[in-house]
């Protein structure tokens, strides 16, 4: 069973899991060429190599050339469906959105359906969402796992104004108890509302590095520095079927 692990000491988010995944493998070019079958626009899309702490990393922009609307759930179910995309794609990508959504509506009190999105229904969050789940296509992954996530304090600035981190949609998400995490003492925001629903949504498992014969090392780079490498380590390799 070919089993890709996040291992995630710096946290994780929708452009770290990008980069990890270019990193371990991913076609650039055909990867790019897939999500342009998107109906949206106003974006391109590139890649850097930059050093974190010393270690090389993948970046991954998306770099907005237009304004974006703001999007509702339905929007983005219908942008999802139109890409020529697998059809595992487009579940796993849609279901990811769901969780963001539910999430959403609870800390602002309405319904899933209601909630326009601001930064995640962006074409970067999109990107994020489809991108990570069609490289795991790609690579052919078969099972996802996840460490543990770190939680950072302090404050962060979003469309809403000024919140508390860990943001309150990524802590919804991970309310379900199925993923462990702790604090750290960092006044940042370590786990992003993106990469807490793809964590949550994506993976069958938490814990600490299985049995595996390690195949794929990729190394995704969060955009700004900090004290700690910020970077999401995917290490994917062969378990024993169960």
């Amino acid at each position: 069973m070919k089993t890709a692990y996040f291992d995630c000491f710096s946290g994780i988010s929708g452009d770290m899991c990008l980069g990890a995944l270019i990193d371990a493998g991913v076609d650039f070019d055909a990867w790019r060429q897939m999500l342009g079958a998107l109906p949206v626009d106003g974006y391109a899309l590139r890649r850097e190599r930059v050093l974190r702490s010393g270690i090389s990393a993948a970046s991954v922009y998306v770099d907005l050339t237009s304004a974006q609307p703001e999007r509702g759930l339905l929007e983005i179910n219908q942008i999802i469906d139109s890409g020529a995309l697998p059809d595992q794609v487009k579940a796993s990508g849609k279901a990811v959105f769901e969780n963001l959504a539910r999430a959403e509506a609870k800390i602002h009190a309405t319904t899933p359906e209601k909630i326009h999105f601001h930064e995640v229904g962006a074409v970067d969050a999109i990107i994020d969402v489809v991108g990570t789940v069609l490289g795991l296509h790609m690579l052919g992954v078969d099972r996802v796992l996840v460490s543990p996530l770190p939680m950072g304090r302090g404050f962060v600035r979003c469309a809403h104004g000024v919140m508390p981190s860990p943001a309150p949609a990524a802590l919804g998400i991970l309310a379900d108890g199925q993923i462990p995490v702790y604090g750290v003492d960092a006044d940042m925001e370590l786990v992003t509302p993106t990469g807490a629903a793809l964590a949550a949504t994506l993976s069958s498992g938490c814990g600490a590095l299985p049995l595996m014969r390690v195949k794929q090392v990729g190394y995704g780079a969060g955009k700004r520095e900090y004290s700690r490498p910020n970077l999401l380590r995917l290490i994917i390799g062969e378990q024993a079927d169960e």
